[in-house]
C-alpha cells in the first residue's frame, strides 16, 4: 500500500478520535476531523456554526415525521426544508472527504467517511468502540460532563450518530461487516489501539 486512506468510525467516548489523532502522527500522514468542518463551510456557503450543530445528526423531528409520514394526513411540506439543508451539507462534506482522499495518505475520523470513499482500492475501514463504563468515564474526563449526564449524553449522540450513517448509508452503524477491523479500546486502551492498526498498514504496506 503505496497510499492508505483510513477511516476511523467510532462510538462517543470510544477514545477513537484520540486514536485517530495518534495514529495519524505514529504514520506521518494528515489527520482530519473537525477541520473538515471549515471545509465543508467553504465549500456549501453555510457557516460553521451551522454545520458544527449539525454534524453527524439528523433532525429528531424529521426522523420521526419520516416514520409516521405514510399514516398522516398532515403537509409534509413543513419538515422538508431541513433535511433537504442537511442533505447540501452531506453533499459538500462527501465533495471534501474525496478531495481529500485523492490528495494521498491521511486519517479521517466519522462522517460516513468509509461509505463515501466506498470505491477507494487503498481504503482501510476501522471501527472504535468501547464499554458503556468506560465511555462515561471518558465523556466525564474529557468532555467535561457531569456525572449525573454523562450516561444519557453518550446514548443520545451514538443514536444520533446511528441515524445519521443509516439515514446516508442505509447500512447499520457499527455492523463489522461494513468494516475492515474492529476494536475495543475498554479491552486493548487507545494506545495499543494505535500499535494494532499502525502495524496492519505497515504489514500491508510491505515495511
Amino acid at each position: 500500500m503505496e497510499k492508505f486512506i483510513i477511516t476511523i468510525s467510532r462510538e462517543f467516548g470510544s477514545g477513537g478520535r484520540y486514536v485517530g489523532e495518534m495514529l495519524a502522527k505514529e504514520l506521518g500522514v494528515p489527520f482530519y476531523d473537525r477541520d473538515i468542518i471549515t471545509m465543508v463551510a467553504e465549500k456549501s456557503g453555510l457557516s460553521a456554526s451551522f454545520i458544527e450543530k449539525s454534524d453527524e445528526s439528523i433532525p429528531n423531528t424529521f426522523l420521526h415525521n419520516l416514520k409516521y409520514s405514510a399514516y398522516s394526513s398532515v403537509d409534509t411540506m413543513a419538515f422538508v426544508e431541513m433535511p433537504v439543508i442537511t442533505d447540501k451539507v452531506f453533499l459538500a462534506q462527501s465533495s471534501v472527504i474525496k478531495e481529500i482522499a485523492s490528495q494521498g495518505s491521511c486519517v479521517i475520523v466519522g462522517r460516513c467517511a468509509d461509505y463515501i470513499l466506498r470505491d477507494e482500492p487503498d481504503l482501510v475501514k476501522v471501527f472504535i468502540r468501547a464499554s458503556m463504563e468506560d465511555k462515561v468515564k471518558r465523556a466525564i474526563k474529557f468532555h467535561g460532563l457531569s456525572p449525573e449526564k454523562a450516561p444519557e449524553r453518550v446514548k443520545k449522540i451514538d443514536k444520533s450518530r446511528t441515524n445519521y450513517y443509516k439515514y446516508y448509508t442505509h447500512r447499520p452503524w457499527g455492523s463489522f461487516d461494513n468494516f475492515d477491523l474492529g476494536i475495543n479500546t475498554s479491552f486493548t486502551g487507545v494506545t495499543s489501539a494505535v500499535t494494532i492498526i499502525a502495524t496492519m498498514i505497515r504489514e500491508k504496506s510491505g515495511e
